[in-house]
């Protein structure tokens, strides 16, 4: 397996493979970021995510040459040594996780000289694009045919790849999940919301949450300004994250004593399900194709939480279905959102209660469990095809 970094989604379902399966594998990470203190630009600030990102299966990292490390760009993912570890590994497939970098397309052509099987996981779709170019159509069909198959993580994304002629055969179902152990309302995560919901002053009021980096792509603002018009005095919303939209949204929301909006700094991971469970409505009211998925989704249905999106986040189509277990707007209308807002405010316990439990039995199928019988079932169609 090829990734660019320790991811606090991955990791685990790494140490699950490892503890449940008798998949034999190494992970060749290409950036440290997450496990040394570094700062994320977007969040604007330096951590290191506080739940063990390494240990319970085997993984190295190859150093990374790039005077840029990172995501950002093409050349920030530089490691030369790369194909020379994966020669002296001798795998049998390897799994490539995205191909946007300079180190992933040097894999491709080394495991293609080598005959080896790639196998590829992303999470890319075209919500919102329309049909794309004929250069980009070619360009991207040129690539995919470098890979054996594919591991879709929802809808969306199997539709991405059907879009370059990838084949039916190719694409199969690992949707993308996290550590549902780790989200759960167990006693000390109830306790922690207690006290935020005391120190907030939240009282028994509904409240939206929005958790992630304050930056447009995300709509902040327009979440602000959707619940200023359908808020109420039995209503709260509650931003929890750092970026560069904060001042935007504390100015405005101080200027209406009358609506009630709080702020918590960013969380890291194991202070989020409190987080959660301050929630009634979680919001993710995402535009352009920033989101991909929207994992965030996945941690509040967890803990039982129905959430509100937009049209162009990843997940949608998955997890979150309009009158089942959220509610649904098209990304480009500020005036749908604050109407499906309202409509959110306005449900009735009961449809809450429903809610959550159709919630519960949607996530039922997104986890660990799920996105490995999806990577073996891949993995198992190699035997049956050559390698392209």
């Amino acid at each position: 397996m090829v990734l660019s970094h320790p991811v606090q989604y991955y990791s685990p379902w790494f140490q699950w493979l490892r503890a449940h399966t008798a998949l034999e594998f190494r992970v060749f990470y290409l950036w440290p970021f997450g496990v040394t203190v570094q700062r994320d630009p977007q969040f604007g600030r330096s951590f290191q995510w506080d739940v063990d990102l390494l240990s319970g299966y085997e993984h190295e990292f190859v150093p990374n040459i790039a005077p840029d490390p990172g995501t950002h760009h093409f050349r920030g993912l530089d490691n030369p040594a790369l194909t020379a570890r994966l020669a002296a590994w001798r795998p049998d497939a390897v799994l490539l996780f995205g191909y946007n970098w300079l180190s992933h397309l040097r894999v491709v052509w080394w495991a293609r000289r080598r005959r080896v099987p790639l196998l590829l996981r992303g999470d890319s779709h075209l919500l919102g694009r329309g049909r794309p170019p004929w250069t980009r159509r070619l360009a991207r069909r040129l690539l995919f045919r470098q890979f054996a198959a594919f591991t879709t993580v929802g809808q969306a994304n199997h539709d991405y790849y059907r879009a370059f002629g990838v084949p039916f055969d190719r694409l199969f179902f690992a949707p993308h999940a996290v550590d549902a152990a780790r989200f759960r309302a167990d006693e000390a995560a109830h306790h922690a919301a207690d006290d935020l919901r005391a120190r907030l002053g939240l009282g028994d009021r509904r409240v939206v949450l929005f958790a992630g980096k304050l930056q447009p792509a995300k709509q902040p603002v327009e979440l602000l300004q959707a619940f200023l018009a359908a808020g109420s005095d039995s209503s709260a919303l509650v931003f929890v994250g750092d970026g560069p939209l904060r001042p935007e949204l504390e100015a405005p929301a101080g200027a209406r004593p009358d609506r009630c909006v709080r702020f918590l700094p960013f969380a890291n991971q194991s202070e989020m399900p409190s987080r959660y469970l301050l929630a009634d409505i979680f919001a993710l009211p995402s535009r352009g194709f920033y989101e991909t998925w929207g994992l965030a989704v996945n941690e509040a249905m967890h803990l039982g939480v129905p959430c509100l999106v937009s049209d162009l986040v990843g997940c949608q189509q998955d997890l979150v279905l309009p009158g089942e277990t959220g509610w649904v707007f098209p990304a480009s209308d500020p005036a749908a959102l604050t109407a499906t807002l309202r409509t959110a405010l306005a449900a009735s316990p009961e449809e809450l209660t429903r809610l959550r439990r159709n919630v519960a039995e949607r996530i039922a199928g997104y986890t660990y469990e799920q996105t490995s019988a999806g990577l073996l079932a891949a993995l198992a169609s190699l035997a049956t095809r050559a390698a392209p």
